[in-house]
């Protein structure tokens, strides 16, 4: 039987994590869940499973599940995405920007959007620059940052012409030392500055920044 030895038993575990996996992607993906946690619950839930999934399995499911469904346009939309990043922040280099999230990743799906995270001491001047450079801002929110930065972060909502959407995160100056580590791949989520996308761009748009497996 496939339980009578400790091969066995792992094999058989690594299938029902793999199917839990699967399905809380296809959640995330049809954007029937938001977040992780919830869509891992729900999976196993709904196939009556106990087993429960890492971040990182997750994620390797939800990469498949674009590949699946969205083909060779998924390439060329990460290429833009990647592109529009770069007219935001050279717009916005005072404040040291930063790419991150999915499109720095390389992980960008038909529901991402375009995150970048830059530093000053006062959101104004922030907004401001991006409304005098005909950006269409659609909202801004203030919440705390996260656990290893300190005070509170703004968010600024942004709709590109293309039809993507930016999200801008300004943290306080003093925070710009901090380089928070990812939830899903465990790493530390440098991001990449101007330069470094620039290079990206002219040697290898479609690379992506995801950990190697040991």
């Amino acid at each position: 039987m496939l339980l009578n030895n400790g091969k066995g038993k792992g094999s058989y575990n690594l299938l029902l994590r793999r199917r839990v996996a699967h399905e809380a992607a296809f959640l995330l993906y049809t954007m029937q869940e938001m977040e992780f946690k919830q869509a891992k619950e729900r999976a196993a839930s709904a196939l009556g499973l106990r087993v429960i999934p890492t971040n990182l399995e997750v994620a390797e499911e939800l990469d498949r599940i674009a590949d699946e469904y969205e083909g060779e346009r998924r390439k060329i939309r990460l290429v833009q995405m990647r592109k529009e990043a770069l007219k935001i922040m050279e717009h916005l280099k005072a404040f040291y920007p930063r790419l991150i999230g999915s499109v720095w990743r390389g992980t960008a799906n038909k529901n991402s959007d375009i995150d970048i995270v830059l530093f000053a001491p006062d959101k104004s001047t922030v907004v401001e620059a991006l409304v005098n450079g005909g950006f269409n801002i659609s909202r801004i929110e203030t919440t705390p940052t996260a656990r290893d930065g300190g005070g509170e972060a703004t968010h600024i909502f942004l709709e590109l012409p293309s039809g993507d959407k930016a999200e801008i995160i300004v943290r306080r100056t003093e925070d710009m030392h901090i380089i928070e580590r990812c939830d899903i791949y465990g790493d530390l989520k440098k991001g990449l500055t101007i330069s470094q996308l620039k290079e990206v761009l002219e040697k290898d748009p479609l690379k992506k920044f995801i950990p190697k497996k040991a």
